[in-house]
This record gives C-alpha cells, structure tokens and sequence, in this order.
C-alpha cells in the first residue's frame, strides 16, 4: 500500500513539472509577443508575422516600389497596374504601433485558429490622375481584343431549330472595375480575378434559359407546319423550309409570324393562280384560236383574309391540306378555267352561242354595242351577275322594257330587243347598241331558260 502511494505522489509530481515547463515556455513565449506579431498576422496582405512594429514598418515600406497589382481576366489573360505608376506611398505614423498594441501577448496562441489581417486604408495614397490613365490603358478597358456578350441564337437547320450557345465575351463593366481596384490598392492586395469579383458584363439568356427553350419550342412547331393548296391537280406546299423565314424572334425571345412576309407570299400564289382578267387563248366555235383579253371573270385569292388564317394554321403545327379563301371563283382550275357551259359572243360576225357541258343549246345572230358613238361591247371574258324577267332598262334619252335581262358587266348585259327586227351583219356599225348585246327574242328566251348565275360570258 504504501508502496503505491509513493508511485502515485512520483506521478503527480512529474505532471506539475510538465505543467510547469509550459507554463515557462508559454510565458516566454508571451514575452516575445509583447514587441513582436502573432504568427499569421498581416497588414494590407504584407506578412508581419513574428516582426517588431519597427521590422513591420520596414517590410510594409519596402513593398511600396514593387507592389504590383495583377489582374487575372478571362481568355488567361494577364495585366498588372504597379505602384510606381501611379505614385503609391505608405504614411504609417504611429498606425503600425497601434495594430501592435491590439494584440495582447498572452493571447498568442490564439492566432494558430486563423490569419488575421489588418487592413490600414488611410495611410495609402496615390495619384488618381496616374491609377485613371493606368486604367484606361487596360486592354480589358479599351483594347481591341474585347469581345461583347452575347445570348443564344436559334438557328433553322435541318427541318429544325439549333441553340447555338450564347457568348461570354470579356467586356467588363467599367465602373465596378475601377471601384475593385481602388479597394484592391487600398488593401495591399496583390491579385484579383474578375472573374470572381463579377465584372463581367455576361449575357442576359444563356440556352439553357426557359426563355430560349420555350422559343425554340414553339419555333419546331411552327416549322413542322405542312399547308398544301390544291388548286385543281397542281398544289402549292408550305412547310418549314419556307416558314423559318417568316419567323422572328425578339430580344426577350418572343416568337411571332411576320404577317407582312406571309402576305406578300400568299400575293406571289395569287399572282400564278388567278385568272381573272388574265388573257386568255380561246377556242371559237369557228375552229380558230384566239386571245381574249380583260374582263372580271376568273379565281380570284383574298390574299389579305388567306394570309390570316395562313398564320393561324401555322400556329397549330399541324399537317393541313387546303384551298384558299376566293374572293370570286371560277368554273374550272384547268388552264382553261372557263369549262364548257358558256357564252360565246363574236362580235366580228355578230353571233351568240351557248354551251352547255359541252352541248350547244343555242346560238342566233345578235347586235352589239356602237362602237362609232363611244358604246361599244366590252371584250374579255365576264360572268353572268344575275337574271331578271321583265326589266327596264333606262338610260339617257330611252327606257326600254325587255322581257329577258341578263348582265354581265354592270349596266351591260344580254337581252331580247323587240324594237329590231334585224340581226347580225353589219348593223351594229351604224346602228349598235348602247353596249348590250341585242338578241332575237327566241334566242334570248332559250338562254335566260338555260343559263345560271356565274356562267361565263367570252365577248371577242
């Protein structure tokens, strides 16, 4: 028992010494900490580690014509602004000693759990005028390598859209640049990206924002469109290698349709499939061919209202097939779009025929207008407006009841003529009409019984 009493009084013995030892070494620790900085101690980013207020001074001081400040841009690019360039000094005064004096020398051992740095901005100085020039002379600032940010673009290729990725570019933003710097300088640092202090202009869309996918979204719908006009046996198609020039796309990554470039498209389909007023190679009842020229007959395309639901089809993304909206139609699409139920009027020879599917119904001699007193008969090709029984027909200096009126060019049109009792050859010459087409009762009979609204009525 006593011997373990003994074992224990040697062991407690040895700890107070342990104890002691590092109380000792501590404590002269803490006496070289009174003249001199923690470990890690730094002032404007200088190392004053372990240095006397007077050994910090000296270092702070010695930095002053080598300070150098690199700026880290993108690209690897690499500029300095250095001290001597824009007359950097360093006033101490007593602010080193005053750094010194916040640490308290027993407390050293508290610098092993982080670096302190102390930051003195009011005893650094420089000259604006030489940091603004330095500044400018930047080649981030004004060089000719800058390169702009720019967003996606949606590009039509292969059926489709493609996000061709925006770019970041490496121009900066001035201001924010300038103000980084001066803190930078301020602060002794040594080094700064711009990458990480953001002063970077970047794009505002990058592809992966929702802006940019919805647009490139609704864009493949639009250019899946497939619009086929028939206009008899030949087809007009509009599908994406066409519409992809019909689309814009704004700056916030709006899509619309230009209405303006779908119109003047749909005016170039007009322009091939309408025929109304187009000249015409016409085959007579006499055998022969002839061109007939002008009148209203014919396919006409309402181009506006065809362009608006055009745009509207396009919206759907869909596969449609199609005639347009006419504004007046004809009989046939083939390139005699007369048919063969019509009148045929030569005023040459004064004759009237009427065709049928084909048939001839009836044909007579006629009288047509005087062309000696400013009334001749329009020619070109015109179509049946209406037709009426038991008409007066007034103008200046007559009115004359008909029992049969057909027109087919405003106040112009086919009708009996009771007051005649001649027809055909040469009477129209001297005694024409006021420019409708006189007929024998008989004959004007059998076509009002036959004839439709709409029919087509060649005078030639």
């Amino acid at each position: 028992m006593g011997k373990q009493i003994l074992q224990y009084a040697k062991h407690q013995k040895k700890i107070i010494m342990i104890i002691c030892v590092l109380i000792a070494i501590y404590s002269l620790v803490s006496i070289h900490f009174i003249n001199h900085f923690y470990f890690g101690s730094t002032i404007n980013c200088i190392d004053v580690s372990n240095k006397t207020v007077q050994e910090a001074e000296e270092e702070i001081l010695s930095k002053t014509d080598t300070y150098s400040l690199e700026l880290e841009e993108r690209y690897d690019v690499k500029e300095r602004i250095n001290g001597k360039d824009i007359n950097l000094i360093y006033d101490l005064g007593n602010k080193i000693k005053e750094l010194k004096n916040k640490q308290i020398a027993f407390g050293w051992i508290l610098s092993f759990l982080g670096k302190e740095n102390y930051v003195i901005t009011d005893a650094v100085s420089y000259n604006e005028d030489l940091l603004k020039k330095s500044f400018i002379n930047l080649s981030c600032v004004t060089g000719n390598s800058v390169v702009e940010p720019k967003n996606p673009e949606l590009e039509y290729k292969d059926n489709g859209y493609i996000i061709n990725k925006e770019i970041y570019g490496n121009k900066i933003n001035k201001d924010a640049l300038y103000e980084h710097l001066i803190k930078a300088i301020m602060n002794g640092e040594e080094k700064i990206n711009l990458e990480s202090i953001n002063c970077y202009e970047n794009p505002k869309y990058i592809s992966t924002s929702k802006e940019v996918i919805d647009a490139k979204n609704k864009l493949d719908r639009y250019v899946a469109s497939k619009i086929t006009y028939s206009f008899g046996e030949d087809n007009e198609v509009i599908d994406g290698s066409i519409i992809h020039n019909w689309l814009k796309v704004s700056q916030d990554y709006s899509v619309t349709i230009d209405e303006k470039k779908v119109y003047e498209y749909m005016k170039k389909i007009a322009n091939t499939y309408n025929t109304s007023g187009k000249t015409r190679d016409f085959k007579t009842s006499l055998g022969t061919i002839t061109k007939v020229s002008g009148g209203n007959y014919g396919w006409i395309i309402d181009t506006s209202q065809e362009a608006k639901e055009l745009i509207k089809d396009i919206e759907k993304g869909e596969n449609i097939a199609k005639e347009p909206i006419y504004k007046q139609v004809a009989l046939s699409h083939d390139s005699n779009d007369i048919g063969n139920t019509y009148v045929e009027i030569n005023m040459n020879i004064q004759h009237l025929w009427y065709y049928k599917n084909g048939i001839l119904v009836i044909e007579g001699d006629v009288v047509t207008g005087n062309a000696s007193r400013g009334s001749p008969t329009p020619t070109g090709v015109y179509q049946l407006n209406y037709k009426q029984k038991d008409a007066t027909l007034k103008g200046e200096n007559y009115s004359s009841p008909v029992s049969f009126w057909m027109p087919f060019y405003g106040n112009v049109g086919i009708h009996d003529a009771s007051w005649r009792s001649e027809f055909g050859g040469n009477i129209y010459k001297a005694n024409g009409s006021h420019g409708c087409v006189n007929a024998p009762y008989y004959l004007a009979k059998v076509l009002f019984n036959n004839i439709e609204e709409g029919t087509p009525v060649v005078c030639y």
